[in-house]
């Protein structure tokens, strides 16, 4: 024992200095600290019995730091055996290790499927659900990426989704067998799978996972799992198939529901709006659902902006911020000024009104984005029906206000804080394309004298955003051709200039100069 005590310190020091070398390892310092300590030396102290502080922890930094290069990893298929005992290990330390380690040689082999296949024929995508399960939340992240990258290849898909339903390894069958905690992962692995591939996305909707968030939303859970729950929907939605796939199944009508239920936590029934807002923001949703269905949702969302007046802001915020969604394609847009228009009267009138700032603040970018912020050039404008629903909507409020025109109210935001500023110059750059909006803007030189001033924001964000807006403008003045007209032509002509100096670029200053003189003499 005596004897091997230094030999033992000697690999600890090797690998604390190794683990702890600055910047990336190669595969040549790879190979070289291997050849000094072959792994199955590596693997043998680590299941030494001694009294050794932070043996484990130094062995294991080491060895993930030599199985992140490509050399590291291509040893790792020789030991499947001993990454199998360390995803049974009692250590969270090694059982994480393990499942990183089979990342790392998925990622750096070439030949995928041999080595999926591998894996899998060694159990390990079973060892690693159970890591996903009850580990640690570094061992279930480090499960969740390997299960990922299994995923990634044909035999890895017949794995995690077995064509019998009845197998115990099906994911719905492991998640009504399992704890709250454990049922929260496995629906974050089914979002992290989603948003894989289309192909993936589909195989999940077939084997009907996408119904085990029906199951955790609309069961009689505490808040907390309906919350975990309802954050992982809301990042699926954001999923390139969320909208095609989570619309064909019943999650839009429970959001609904969460939505008129006065029981519910507010914070329930504000992630409830802001998923149906995002599922509704792409043009997809209006193919692929009855538009009945969303004009239900939307009259969820009105009944509670009604309710909610003066109460509960956060809540009415992002009532406002999910309509700003919804309107953010064409089809929403025209589908709030035309078939729901007291949404629409809502958001115009809280856009306008400084009661309340947060409030305020959401709706105007919530109208902006009805206007088509985020919409390209071709689509900003809309049918004639919702341009007309719209322009009036916009002059009554200006007409109820102490400002009695839009350019008033325009020009009333542009004069506020600069997060105010940064919602009203994205809105009127949208608004600025409907000849109207451009008369009213340009009837009052006080707000393209702001939007021309270089000097007016202090932060990057800002700049840019005045930049846009005096862009915008220029491009819609220059459209109409109305060079006939001395003081439009003069006017084009000044913000031509602002768009040409840029968004950073400020008025000129007078450097101090140094001066050069014949020193006095005594």
């Amino acid at each position: 024992m005596d004897s091997a005590t230094p030999d033992l310190a000697s690999i600890v020091e090797a690998a604390s200095e190794f683990a702890s070398y600055p910047g990336v390892v190669n595969d040549a310092a790879a190979k070289e600290f291997v050849d000094r300590y072959p792994l199955p030396v590596l693997f043998g102290v680590l299941q030494m019995e001694v009294d050794e502080p932070k043996l484990e922890e130094t062995i294991v930094a080491c060895l993930e730091r030599i199985f992140r290069t490509r050399y590291g990893s291509s040893l790792l298929l020789q030991y499947v055996v001993f990454i199998h005992a360390g995803l049974q290990a009692n250590s969270e330390t090694i059982r994480c290790l393990a499942c990183k380690s089979i990342s790392f040689i998925i990622e750096n082999m070439e030949d995928k499927a041999s080595t999926v296949r591998i894996l899998v024929e060694s159990n390990a995508y079973e060892l690693l659900i159970k890591c996903l399960l009850v580990g640690n939340e570094q061992t279930s992240a480090a499960s969740l990426d390997a299960i990922k990258n299994i995923a990634k290849s044909p035999e890895g898909i017949d794995v995690i989704f077995p064509s019998s339903r009845d197998e115990s390894m099906q994911l719905k069958n492991i998640a009504s067998n399992c704890s709250s905690m454990a049922r929260i992962r496995i629906l974050a692995l089914i979002k992290e799978l989603f948003s894989l591939s289309d192909d993936i996305a589909s195989v999940i909707y077939a084997s009907n996972l996408l119904e085990l968030f029906e199951v955790e939303i609309s069961g009689r859970n505490d808040a907390l799992s309906i919350l975990s729950a309802l954050e992982i929907l809301y990042e699926l939605a954001e999923s390139p198939h969320g909208t095609k796939f989570l619309l064909k199944t019943s999650l839009l009508q429970l959001l609904t529901d969460m939505i008129s239920n006065d029981t519910v936590d507010s914070i329930l029934r504000s992630r409830a709006m802001l998923i149906g807002g995002r599922l509704l923001s792409s043009t997809d949703a209006y193919r692929t659902i009855d538009q009945s269905r969303i004009k239900v949702l939307l009259l969820a969302i009105d009944g509670r902006l009604n309710k909610l007046e003066s109460q509960n802001m956060d809540e009415v915020e992002n009532a406002l911020e999910a309509v700003g969604l919804i309107g953010s394609s064409a089809d929403g847009a025209i589908l709030l000024l035309t078939s729901s228009p007291l949404v629409a009267i809502h958001v115009v009138n809280s856009a306008f009104d400084r009661q309340d700032r947060g409030k305020q603040l959401a709706a105007l970018h919530a109208l902006g984005s009805i206007a088509g912020a985020d919409r390209f050039d071709n689509s900003v404008l809309l049918n004639d029906g919702a341009e007309e629903c719209l322009k009036r909507l916009i002059y009554e409020a200006a007409t109820e206000s102490s400002k009695l025109t839009p350019s008033g109210l325009f020009l009333s935001m542009l004069q506020q804080e600069p997060e105010m500023r940064l919602a009203a110059y994205r809105l009127i750059s949208a608004l600025v394309a409907r000849s109207w909006c451009l008369m009213e803007i340009c009837s009052r030189l006080e707000i393209t004298s702001i939007v021309m001033d270089a000097d007016i924001e202090d932060t990057k964000i800002g700049m840019e955003a005045r930049h846009q807006c005096c862009a915008a403008i220029y491009d819609a003045l220059s459209a109409l051709n109305m060079a006939a007209d001395a003081k439009v032509a003069e006017l084009a002509e000044k913000l031509q200039e602002a768009v040409k100096r840029g968004p950073y670029l400020t008025k000129k200053r007078i450097e101090a100069q140094p001066i050069v003189i014949t020193a006095e003499r005594f």
